[in-house]
């Protein structure tokens, strides 16, 4: 009798691979062909003439784009830190404390994340113009689109930190109280160690999420306070240059680059627990 189990399970192991390869491929590719054409020597972006850098020197001179990315990754960076420790603050309520309306606050920070972007932007634009936000130069001009990221990102930090939690044994707080350590030491020594790999995590999470949100941005942003996704937006209403894939390379580059470092630090971090 022959056994048929073995390559059975190696042809449906192949067709996932395959299926998977094809899903990465079909959402990546865009993103590798306009990396290429970054490079490409001719100012067209439909036909490649030669490899060549001169439109990233090209981005780097364009102050319209400079500004806008510079513009970009402070908001990015404000909100990260920001909504990491709003989110976190909230997190650790929730899971701690029990008191009336815990449900419906848990169903509030849950609001962002699930209805549509474009009515979370087109409420702050309301708002803002409801309490007549006064015009304001770089860089107080950016605080709008600051406080709606922040409250955009920080309930996804406060997920990432509650599923962290759910895993923390409270009798290491406990021994911590019997040896004579007060509250703050308690949250110092022992809970914000043991968060640090969800706070890293939902902080990169909040980043990324505002270094490349468009439709909010959009509706609450103001003259002096583009970022690089709505001014490149605008420039693509016209046409499609160059220095702006070699721009959103760099913006890749960046998110990546974070992302990775991210990794191998949480990674590095998990072997010397286990160890």
């Amino acid at each position: 009798m022959i056994d048929r189990a073995g390559p059975l399970d190696y042809t449906r192991r192949l067709w996932l691979r395959l299926t998977v390869a094809g899903a990465l491929l079909f959402l990546y590719a865009p993103l590798f062909v306009m990396m290429l054409f970054s490079f490409n020597d001719s100012s067209r972006t439909i036909k490649w003439e030669g490899f060549t850098t001169r439109w990233y020197t090209a981005a780097a001179n364009n102050d319209a784009l400079r500004e806008a990315f510079f513009n970009s990754l402070i908001i990015a960076s404000i909100s990260t830190l920001l909504a990491t420790i709003i989110g976190a603050m909230l997190a650790i309520c929730l899971w701690r404390f029990r008191f009336p309306g815990k449900t419906a606050l848990e169903a509030i920070n849950g609001l962002p994340i699930v209805i549509p972007e474009i009515s979370l932007g087109v409420a702050m634009m309301i708002f803002f113009n409801r309490i007549s936000w006064p015009d304001l130069e770089w860089p107080f001009n950016l605080i709008p689109i600051i406080i709606s990221h922040i409250a955009f990102c920080f309930p996804f930090v406060v997920l990432v930190v509650r599923a962290r939690l759910s895993g923390f044994d409270r009798t290491l707080e406990e021994a911590a109280f019997d040896l004579g350590a007060n509250t703050w030491q308690v949250f110092r020594d022992v809970l914000l160690p043991y968060l640090k790999p969800s706070l890293i995590a939902g902080g990169l999470l909040a980043f990324t999420l505002s270094l490349d949100d468009f439709v909010i941005t959009y509706f609450t942003s103001d003259v002096g306070s583009t970022t690089l996704p709505v001014k490149v937006y605008s420039q693509l209403r016209f046409s499609v240059k160059p220095d702006i894939n070699a721009a959103f390379t760099l913006l890749i580059f960046i998110t990546v680059s974070v992302a990775v470092l991210a990794a191998v630090y949480l990674n590095t971090m998990n072997k010397r627990q286990k160890s």
